[in-house]
């Protein structure tokens, strides 16, 4: 709550451009670099809160964000989880359906959504790529939500992979979570998780350097578990 009135009192830039933008800045991307306020935020900090107004929208310049929902038996569900350059916060209502944190420090670029909204029905480039990042994240919900009913295995292998597109370009991946984090978006615990991992690596499928470094050994074999 704190954050989100920190949120509210930050100055914004005018949603006018002073300058036609370039090819670039018709990008969201560049919308949001060009209209957001700059916020830091340190690690477990609450950036917005379920149930909050959705009035403004998000992009992760540096660190690691996850959003959860606590359920009604107390257990924490995370929805998922937010690197630099992408944007989150989008909401179909009024109201955000998740919480979001900090996972470490970390500096967001906050944009006011009605201001970003009032752009797009003047810029169709913009429109059309604030269109596309919405469908984008429907999509991301719905292989979150097949990826729930998948085998302990298959669950930590998908993570995996995902993980290696979108963090590293090799095969030694740096995870920015923890494994109760990882528990928490697969909806296992953190006992099954380990006991996955160390069953990967027996298989000689992963390479276990350290808790948050993990290699890819086989990917093809991850690949197969993920089918």
């Amino acid at each position: 709550m704190l954050a989100q009135t920190a949120v509210r009192s930050a100055s914004f830039k005018n949603p006018t451009p002073p300058r036609p933008f370039s090819a670039e800045n018709h990008e969201l991307g560049g919308a949001v670099e060009f209209m957001g306020a700059p916020m830091s935020f340190p690690r477990n900090a609450e950036i917005y809160g379920e149930g909050e107004s959705a009035d403004y929208l998000y992009k992760v310049v540096v660190g690691t964000v996850r959003t959860y929902k606590v359920l009604a038996d107390g257990r924490r569900q995370v929805g998922g989880f937010y690197l630099p350059g992408d944007v989150f916060g989008l909401e179909t209502g009024k109201e955000h359906t998740f919480s979001a944190e900090a996972i470490a420090e970390c500096k967001v670029l906050v944009i006011k959504r009605s201001a970003l909204v009032a752009l797009a029905g003047r810029d169709h480039d913009v429109a059309r790529q604030l269109w596309t990042l919405t469908g984008d994240e429907l999509r991301r919900v719905q292989d979150h939500i097949l990826l729930l009913i998948k085998s302990a295995q298959e669950r930590v292998a998908s993570f995996l992979l995902e993980m290696a597109e979108r963090v590293s370009a090799g095969n030694a991946v740096e995870l920015p979570m923890s494994r109760q984090d990882i528990a928490d978006y697969l909806g296992l615990t953190i006992e099954t998780v380990s006991r996955t991992l160390t069953l990967l690596e027996n298989a000689s499928t992963i390479e276990l350097s350290s808790s948050r470094r993990i290699v890819l050994r086989n990917r093809s074999a991850l690949s197969r578990l993920n089918a």
